[in-house]
Parts: structure tokens; sequence; C-alpha cells
């Protein structure tokens, strides 16, 4: 059997050559992916710098430890504060009759200080009230660690997002490929069932096949992966994806599972087609005229209708039940898959009536369109990964612009203000609180934290106010129970997310600084975007500088000044709440659109080598129809315009196909804001569309062009 699968590999080099370089490409990305991930798990220690030459660091309490139930016994769950304890003045008074000790800051109370002195003393000295750091550990109070961890996990979930497309859109071309292969192949198998060939043997046959392209894809990808890696860790390092110090280690794993997969891969794209190639009869294949006359399986229908209904069900479901799941990363990048690969299961079903849909003028495109219609499993091979292509360009791009620009227009309509008054992490100046001419609201960013259900720790982002009446007046808040005017020091205004938000009721809460409260609600927020975070008084959260002033103009007040005196008395930058909104709310992050430009580069090549592929296959076999349409008086240039038109209209029926899909995405997210009580603003990502499917159309044209028997000669 081996024998017989490098004779066809050799004799039908032509016919692999696509699934090839798709299967290369596949194991090298999944080898830099898994490279990158690899030194994401296990960066390299970094020596403390703050604190270097200090053999003990003593730092404040920076994490909150809760006790939870985790099945029949309990468990230890920790989250980092988001306001880190300070060292007193009383403490570095005692520690300095340890020894030495460093201060890097100004002032009486710091975050952390280096000590001179034997760490058993220190550690008496300190009991609850610090954290003691010997070795590596020092390094935790320097302050690129929190930033680093932040960087790792971007890195992270790009990466792995990346990973998972290239899996998912390899398989799709890998396995298009193989069932297109089966079709042009179906008079080949025919005569080896003439020749009495089994069923079982020509399925035998196919997997070989795939395991061999399997096997030197799998080599040469992780070659190239292992040269590709340290450029793209250089190239996220220069685009501010990655630390500076972000570098590929030398771990195995990543290559064996990369090899392993592509072959996985490839024998699993090869699984369904082998199947059908061993139901084909030796009289069956022989009596054929046209590889793409055959009616589509009744398994592929079924398994369509089920993923098409599964796809649909998973978004019904999600609306009904959590609105909000739907506006996460990771749902919105997973989810258009589902319907991804229904639709293309079901493109030969769907080809028909797309292309009579869509006329095409003269005598040529009346050609190109019947062509394209009667061609069923060409026009669905060559469709299916444009399909993918404008289908992940639509949904995730399009996803994500639509979720940013709501959240921006929900932050717009929670704020009455005409300036906003900004200030660094030292904090605004606040004096007395008072402009004439304008009504000022004070807020500090802090976090709260609440066990739910006992068996989980929840952060929830907050602010702190100074003036509750202020905020009423100042806010809009989207308020759906209690008055946020009733907020005092022994309260709290929550949102819809939270376990039982319920007017009156008391939460056991943990601050921003670790400090265990019981507060009374007394305002429940509609839960939005999740934007609409907690609101507690500025007692709640002592140590939280002042980071933002809302401010609304009275009747007669003239901007202007009112601007020049709180500049003045804040020493903040103010800037109007259009100008703020469009400074703190983006429509997409750099490192999401990095990203998602990533996993479409990725789609986007896929599908150059899938459409390249089918168009050297089918061509290749359509030697005799094109003979008979220049006998039956059409010139070498009229051949050409039909071919590539079919190459065209069948990259039309793709996109439109695939802006289906996008569409039912898009609704979706519409839809989970609309029920989030959210200004739906959908922004379609047109001009990435157009790209993406003009790309495709300028490879297709090309590749149908140059693979037509009738492009070199005049026959």
């Amino acid at each position: 059997m081996l024998i017989v699968a490098l004779s066809t590999l050799r004799s039908r080099w032509a016919t692999f050559s696509g699934s090839f370089v798709a299967l290369a490409i596949g194991v090298s990305l999944t080898t830099i992916m898994g490279l990158g991930l690899a030194s994401t798990l296990d960066p390299p220690e970094r020596a403390p710098e703050r604190f270097a030459a200090s053999p003990v660091v003593v730092m404040g309490m920076d994490r909150l430890t809760v006790e939870v139930e985790r099945g029949p016994g309990t468990a230890w769950v920790s989250k980092k504060l988001e306001h880190p304890g300070l060292v007193d003045a009383r403490l570095v008074g005692e520690l300095r009759k340890l020894g030495p000790v460093v201060v890097d800051s100004a002032g009486d109370a710091v975050d952390a200080v280096g000590v001179d002195a034997p760490v058993e003393a220190v550690r008496r000295v300190a009991g609850e009230r610090a954290r003691v750091l010997t070795g590596d550990e020092r390094r935790l109070a320097d302050p690129w660690v929190e930033q680093d961890a932040e960087a790792l996990v971007a890195v992270n979930s790009a990466l792995g997002t990346a990973g998972g497309i290239t899996t998912f859109v390899s398989v799709f071309v890998v396995a298009s490929t193989f069932a297109f292969a089966v079709a042009v192949r179906r008079r080949e198998f025919g005569l080896l069932r003439t020749a009495g060939a089994t069923p079982g043997q020509l399925r035998r046959l196919l997997l070989t096949e795939a395991a061999v392209v399997g096997v030197l894809a799998g080599g040469a990808g992780c070659q190239l992966g292992v040269w590709g890696a340290p450029r793209l860790a250089r190239a996220m390092v220069d685009g501010g994806l990655a630390p500076e110090w972000f570098a590929i280690g030398d771990e195995s794993w990543p290559l064996h599972a990369a090899f392993w997969t592509g072959l996985l891969v490839a024998l699993a794209g090869a699984w369904a087609a082998s199947w059908r190639a061993g139901r084909i009869g030796p009289a069956e294949a022989l009596r054929e005229s046209s590889v793409d006359s055959a009616a589509m399986p009744l398994g592929r229908r079924l398994l369509g209708y089920g993923l098409l209904l599964a796809g649909v069900g998973l978004l019904v479901w999600s609306l009904a039940t959590d609105p909000s799941d739907l506006l996460k990363r990771k749902t919105y990048t997973t989810q258009p898959m589902v319907l991804i690969v229904a639709v293309a299961l079901l493109a030969p079903l769907l080809v028909r009536p797309v292309a009579r849909a869509l006329p095409l003028p003269g005598a040529i495109g009346m050609l190109v369109r019947e062509n394209t219609a009667a061609s069923l499993r060409r026009t669905a091979a060559i469709a299916a990964p444009v399909l993918i292509t404008v289908a992940l360009a639509g949904s995730l791009l399009g996803s994500a612009e639509t979720i940013t620009a709501s959240k921006a227009g929900e932050a717009r309509a929670r704020t009455a203000a005409d300036l906003v008054v900004t200030g660094d992490r030292g904090g605004l100046r606040v004096g007395g609180g008072r402009v004439a001419g304008a009504t000022l609201s004070p807020s500090a960013s802090t976090a709260v934290y609440v066990r739910e259900e006992r068996s989980a720790l929840i952060r929830s982002d907050a602010r702190a106010v100074t003036d509750p009446a202020a905020l009423a007046e100042v806010g809009r808040l989207p308020v759906v129970a209690g008055d946020v005017r009733d907020l005092d020091d022994r309260s709290i205004v929550v949102n819809e997310e939270w376990e039982r938000p319920v007017v009156g009721r008391q939460v056991d809460v943990w601050l921003g600084d670790g400090r265990a409260v019981t507060l009374r609600i007394v305002a429940v927020l509609a839960e939005g975007t999740g934007d609409n975070g907690a609101y507690v008084t500025a007692a709640n959260a002592p140590s939280a500088p002042v980071d933002r002033i809302d401010v609304k103009l009275l009747e007669g007040a003239e901007a202007g000044a009112v601007a020049a005196a709180l500049g003045s008395m804040t020493g903040g930058q103010v800037a109007t709440v259009d100008d703020w909104l469009a400074a703190s709310h983006p429509r997409t992050s750099s490192t999401t659109r990095n990203g998602l430009w990533l996993v479409l580069g990725i789609a986007l090549v896929y599908t150059a080598i899938a459409l390249a592929n089918t168009l050297l296959m089918a061509n290749s076999a359509r030697s005799a129809e094109l003979s008979s349409l220049r006998l039956s008086g059409a010139t070498r240039a009229q051949v050409l315009w039909v071919v590539a038109g079919e190459s065209l209209f069948a990259v039309a029926i793709g996109a439109v196909l695939g802006a289906a899909v996008s569409a039912v995405s898009l609704a979706g997210v519409g839809a989970a804001l609309g029920g989030l009580s959210v200004r739906v603003v959908v922004a379609v990502p047109w001009v990435e569309v157009g790209l993406a499917t003009g790309a495709c159309a300028v490879v297709a044209a090309l590749a149908g062009v140059l693979t037509c028997p009738w492009a070199r000669a005049d026959r």
C-alpha cells in the first residue's frame, strides 16, 4: 500500500501540493504559537532591581485571601488588591532598629522598604502587618512586575487565539482539498475497483497518502516554525505587544505537539474523503461525465443541518440566559466557527440558488453563471475558503468594533457632564471642591470584592465618590431600583450582575485595601456592557486618589473660565466630555486589532492556498470540456474569460455566504447589547471585508487563468 501511495504522490504531485503547503504552514504556525506560549508560561527569571542591595524586602499586603467552598471541602482563593497596603512610619521605625533600611519613596508611608537584617528578626517585627520577601521574591517590589504580567496575559491570549484559528482553518482546508481530490479521481478509483481493489483498500490508500504528506509537511513546518518564532517574538516586542525582555525559550514540547497535530490534521482531513472513495463502484465512476453531478451525501446534509441548528441554538440560548456572554472575546471569536462549518458543509445546496440570484450580463456571463450552477462541487470547493475569510473578517472585526462603539455610546449616555478633569496616578487636588458656575463630582477608581454563593471570590470595579448628590446630578446612571442619593459610608450601589441585587439587602464585601465591611444596597444599576460598576463613598476607599472630576456647567456659566479655574485648582487636564470619551473609549485597542489581523492573515494565506490548489485540480480535468467550447467557435481569450469569470463568480458566492454568517453573528451581538439596555451601534467593517474579498478575487482569477490548459497556447 505504501508503494502505491508513493507512486500516486509522484504522479499526482500537483494534486497534493496544496495540502502539503497548507499543512506545512499550519505546522509552522502551530510551532511558532506553541513556542511563544511556552515562553509566556515559563518566562526567564529577572533579578530584583529596586532593592537589589537589600537582602530582605518588606512590602505592604497586596493580596486578599478568602476561604471558599469547593466540593465537599474548602479552599483558599486570592485576588490582587486594588489598593495594596502601605508600610507605615511606625513599622519603618521598628525595622530601623534591626538594621539599615532603604526607603525608595518620599513621605512617612511607603509601599515597600529594603532591610539589611536577619530575615527571622524581620518576620517577627512585621508579623501580619506586611509581607517579607527574600531572594528572587524581592523582585515583586519592582514596578515592572504587574505590567509584565499583564503583557504576558495579552501575549498568551493572542497566541492562543491565533493557534486555535490556525488549527480550525487548516483542518477545514485540508479536508476540503482531500474531498475535492476524491471527486477529481473518481475514474481512477473506479478503475482500481474494476481491477479488484476493495473499499477498505481504497480507504487505506487515501489515509496512507495523507500520512506521507503529513509527515513530510510536519517536518518542513517544524523547521520553518523554529526559524520564524524568534522573529515573531521580536516583532511583538517592537510592536509593544510583549515586554522588552520577551524571547523564545528552548522548550521542545511545542515541536512535538505541532508535528503530531499536523499529522492528525492530515489524517482527519482525509478520513471523510476516504469513506466517500470507498463507496465508489467499478461502473459508477466510469459512467460519470462530470465530477460535479453527484448528489450531496445524506451524512453531510445531516451534519450541516445539525451544526446550523447548534450554532443558531447556542446564539438564542445565550441571548435568553446570559446576553453578556456574547460580548466576551472568546465567545464572539469561537461561536461563528460553528456557523462557518455548517454553511460550508451545506455549500453545494446553496450554490445554485445564490448563483441564480446573481445574474451576469452577456453571453459569457450566461455561460459563467450556468457552469457555476452546474458544477456544484467545484464551485463549493472554491467558495468555502472565501466563506471562511469573509466570515471571520466580518464577524470578528465587526463584533469587536460594535462592542467598543456601543460601550463608548453607553459611557456617553451615562453622563450629563460638560467637562471632565483627569489626573495621573498621583491624583487631583480637589481643594474646597467648589468652582463658581459648575457642579463637581470627584471620584476615584477603586474595587470591591464579594464572595458569591460562598464558592467564588469576585472582583468588581468601582468608583469612590465624595458627594452622592453631585453624582446623581452630573451622572445619568441607569438605575433600575433605589436611589444613588441615598449612598453613604455604610452603603453601596451595585449592578444587576451581583448575586441577589435587592435594595436594602446587607452584603459582606472586602474593600480595595482588603478591609472587610458590611454594606447595605441602596441602588441597583442595569448590567450594561460590564462598565456599570459599583459605587461607594470616599470613606470606603481612603487610599484611592481622586483621578476624575465630572463637571456640569450651570446655566450662564462660561466653559473657558470654568476650565481655567479647574486646571488651576486641580492640576489636572481639563477636556470636554466628547474629547474625554474619544480618548478613553477608543474604537478598538491596538492589541485587539493586531491580534484579529493576525488571525485574518492566517485565514487569508490558507484561502490563497486552497483556491490555487482547487483550481489546479479542477482545470486539469477540464480539457475535454474546454475543447468542446473551442470547437463551438470560442476564441482562446473567450475561454480564458469564462474560466476567470467562473473563478470570480465562485468567490462572489463565497463572499455572499460569508457575509450572511457575519450578519447572523453581528445580529446576535446587537441583540445581546439591546437585551442589556445598551444603545446598539453596529459597526460593519466594510473596508476589511472588501479587502479580504478583493484579495480572494485576485488569487482566484490568477490561479484560474494560469492553471487553465488554454492559457499557454492557442489550441
